[in-house]
């Protein structure tokens, strides 16, 4: 009997076959063109702008605003591949999906394995920072002094921190529950700490004074530089929004739209914010401060129960960033389950929800741990350096898939390629040799460890291997 050799780990995946797949997906196709911009304004609006924005106006002062600027367009290029390979292959599992269709399984499984620490870290590192604004929120606004002992984890001078431990399992429970009613509450969310954020803008500008722009740029360029590279922890998320391809109607049209909406609407407003905050206050005294815009209110503008405001709206923030980024997480892991790269049943559906339940509660038990025991200010760095590394790897898919497969359809084309998408990987390059060393040293500790699990695993149960012997 003749037999057919089985393809080696540089094998891709047709694209067609990808989407045929997700056609028969058991997941429920019930996210619309707002929800999921709301998925993605959910993602990107957080923490960078509620903390970050303190450490970058450290380093550019008053122009902090070109910093977020020079972090959007970087960001840009790189959103508008995703949006050309999210409408050509509308398929669960992102970056990974996407180098499964044009570079090859093995390349595809470094990814999805970079993408679930990155969302992993991620979520954990956020969920961290709400408790902190939990805390302090019970304390200005109820009078409450949670104990440090059951606030803040070992290393930080507690025992564990429960408000991050719950919120997890919380969120765990709400994505379980139904992408219908995730959806719904990430919109309420997000419209709720963009009136937040809208708020923030209309009193700190009544508060103006244009003498805090005089020294504009105290470190030259090189200050604003090196402030986008640190912001650029604010506009991480909105690749979370191609995670959710199969659970959205009209994919082709909605994925684009909302992919790269999330990703403007997020600029305009931390432009706005950067600029209304140094109007309210000075630049050095917003420097490094943990919660730098309520006391732009509070000492800038006069408003002190403007800062509870803010401070509100952070925890309302930081909840939705969770959400989404578990919800990409948990939909990456999906598509390699789907695949065979990871045990398949892990992948089940439940079907009274239509939610991979088991994904969820596998992953989400482990970050709620990360979260209430370790401090995670030098892991977080891992965040960027896997978010660079996927959006290097997208826009050198789009240039790939265009030469291998031109006449497939596009619900969006990426336009001057290929030299946009060579923009994009070229920013993602220089970003991610602006992190430091031992960054670098624990991203490929993390890579040797999948490969050694694809090697045990992935490569002998594949089912694109299976399929072909």
């Amino acid at each position: 009997m003749a037999t057919t050799s089985r393809p080696g780990p540089l094998a891709t995946k047709p694209a067609e076959q990808l989407v045929e797949v997700a056609e028969g997906s058991r997941l429920n196709r019930a996210v619309g063109t707002l929800d999921l911009t709301a998925l993605g304004i959910g993602a990107i609006i957080g923490t960078g702008i509620f903390v970050i924005i303190g450490e970058g106006i450290a380093e550019a002062g008053p122009a902090i605003a070109v910093s977020f600027v020079l972090a959007g367009v970087t960001c840009l290029f790189s959103a508008l591949c995703y949006a050309e390979l999210a409408s050509t292959i509308p398929v669960s599992g992102s970056a990974y999906t996407y180098a499964y269709a044009t570079m090859g399984e093995l390349l595809a499984w470094i990814i999805g394995w970079d993408l679930i620490l990155e969302y992993g870290v991620s979520v954990a590192a956020v969920a961290v920072g709400w408790g902190a604004y939990f805390v302090e929120f019970m304390d200005s606004v109820f009078g409450v002094q949670v104990p440090e002992s059951i606030s803040l984890p070992p290393g930080d001078g507690g025992d564990v921190n429960v408000p991050a431990f719950v919120l997890v399992l919380a969120v765990a429970a709400l994505l379980v529950s139904g992408i219908r009613q995730s959806a719904r509450s990430n919109t309420v969310m997000v419209i709720t700490k963009l009136l937040v954020l809208v708020f923030f803008i209309v009193v700190a500008f009544s508060a103006f004074d244009s003498d805090h722009f005089s020294n504009f740029a105290p470190n030259g360029f090189s200050g604003i530089e090196t402030a986008a590279a640190l912001i650029f922890f604010a506009y991480i998320g909105f690749d979370a929004v191609s995670t959710g391809s199969e659970e959205t109607r009209n994919p082709q049209r909605t994925l684009p739209i909302a992919i790269i909406g999330s990703l403007l609407i997020a600029t305009v407003l931390y432009i706005l914010v950067a600029v209304s905050a140094v109007g309210a206050l000075p630049a050095d005294q917003l420097a490094g401060q943990d919660a730098p815009l309520a006391i732009a209110l509070s000492e800038g503008a006069g408003i002190d129960w403007g800062a509870d405001i803010v401070t509100f709206g952070a925890l309302v923030a930081i909840t939705s960033v969770v959400l989404t980024i578990l919800f990409g997480q948990t939909r990456v892991a999906f598509a390699m389950c789907r695949d065979g790269l990871m045990p398949e049943r892990l992948a089940n559906v439940w079907e009274r929800t239509r939610t991979p339940a088991t994904l969820t509660l596998l992953f989400a038990i482990p970050v709620a741990i990360l979260a209430a025991f370790v401090p995670l200010q030098e892991i977080a760095e891992l965040v960027n350096i896997g978010t660079l590394f996927a959006f290097l790897i997208v826009n050198i898919a789009v240039i790939w898939l265009r030469r291998t497969k031109p006449d497939m359809k596009r619900g969006f084309r990426v336009p001057f390629v290929p030299v946009f998408p060579l923009i994009g990987a070229a920013l993602c390059i220089y970003l991610m040799l602006k992190l430091p060393v031992e960054t670098w040293l624990r991203f490929a500790a993390w890579l040797a460890a999948g490969l050694v699990i694809y090697a045990a695993y992935g490569y002998r149960h594949s089912r694109l291997r299976r399929e072909a012997a």
